[in-house]
């Protein structure tokens, strides 16, 4: 597979990632170089890394996996180990992980002195085809989605596809969710290859969903009109996500979960405000729901739900800002909505 040539950097595929790994490490004289894993990756993953791997790293520290962990206590611990171990402004962070972990790491990297050198190797079809790709780094504030963070590039992602082979189905249905919304919100034949397939056989298509993100970040580095087509299905995704982190007796749902709700409400939203045909909305509905389960919410989880989007990153004088479809492939940004659409979009996902 071929690179991906992103803004100041490259993402790298297979052998290609490992070469470009080495080489840089050999050409960057790094005072330190750190590796951040969680324990499912330290396990599963740091084997085949060390072996690949020409450098030494000085030291390697483990989080906790899982949503509910990034936060910054947890940016303490590793901002803490850092300085612990002689961390400078000459040091590289290495993220071995999946996107919360990208997400964090980058974040941590970003900030510790004034911002560090920081490779990302995702570790799950999601943070291969979405996270760690774009420069999004961040964590949450309590269980809202990604409230705290930067725009910060990478030295490199490195994508290695040996280890979507540690994942189980349900980790790579939710990576499965986002390449669905590349062809949605970009390339209608895309679309209709996935949708034709479960997520394990879409995984072989990673490179075409990597350089779909790539080319629309490349428009619009810092968000401010293109890169917001990115968020279909998050605004309502988000605060379902939110909503059941902070609700323990409520099934915790995987990003991916989560944005394919979101994706199903705000096609109907779509089909209500920018002209996406009814059929194309069901085909949307039945496509999401052949591979993933239909979630229950009753009024009151909905009621709550409905309170978290004022939490909206993408919100702008407080209005809640959405993007929709016109149809399948092409997207639009910044639609305002009426409230009483929200009741109705969960009407018919429930149906």
């Amino acid at each position: 597979m071929e690179s991906v040539k992103a803004q100041s950097y490259e993402v790298h595929i297979d052998e290609l990632a490992q070469a470009a790994l080495n080489q840089h490490v050999a050409k960057y004289d790094y005072s330190k170089i750190f590796l951040l894993v969680d324990e499912n990756t330290k396990k599963y993953c740091l084997p085949s890394f060390e072996k690949m791997f020409a450098g030494t790293i000085d030291s390697i520290f483990e989080i906790e996996s899982g949503e509910e962990n990034k936060h910054i206590q947890t940016c303490m611990q590793v901002w803490e180990h850092l300085s612990q171990f002689d961390g400078d402004r000459k040091s590289l962070l290495i993220n071995l992980g999946g996107g919360v972990l990208t997400d964090l790491g980058g974040f941590v990297a970003s900030t510790f002195k004034r911002g560090i050198d920081f490779i990302n190797i995702p570790t799950t079809l999601l943070s291969m085809v979405d996270a760690s790709i774009g420069g999004k780094t961040g964590v949450d504030l309590g269980s809202l989605k990604n409230q705290i963070g930067v725009i910060n590039q990478p030295q490199m992602v490195l994508i290695f596809p040996e280890f979507l082979k540690t994942l189980d189905e349900r980790q790579t249905r939710s990576g499965y969710a986002e390449m669905l919304k590349h062809g949605l919100i970009t390339d209608k034949a895309y679309w209709d290859l996935l949708k034709t397939q479960n997520a394990f056989e879409a995984a072989v298509n990673i490179q075409k969903s990597i350089a779909i993100k790539n080319e629309v970040v490349m428009q619009d580095p810092t968000e401010k009109g293109i890169r917001k087509i990115l968020n279909f299905g998050h605004t309502l995704g988000h605060a379902i996500e939110s909503y059941c982190l902070e609700n323990y007796d409520k099934k915790t749902l995987l990003h991916g979960e989560a944005i394919a709700v979101g994706m199903i409400l705000e096609g109907y939203l779509s089909h209500k405000l920018t002209g996406l045909p009814k059929l194309s909305l069901n085909e949307i509905k039945e496509t999401f729901l052949q591979h993933f389960d239909k979630e229950e919410f009753d009024d009151h989880d909905i009621d709550s739900i409905l309170k978290l989007l004022k939490y909206d990153k993408k919100n702008s004088h407080g209005n809640i800002n959405f993007v929709l479809l016109q149809s399948i492939g092409v997207a639009v940004t910044d639609v305002k909505v009426p409230e009483n659409l929200f009741e109705e979009a969960f009407a018919y996902y429930r149906e």
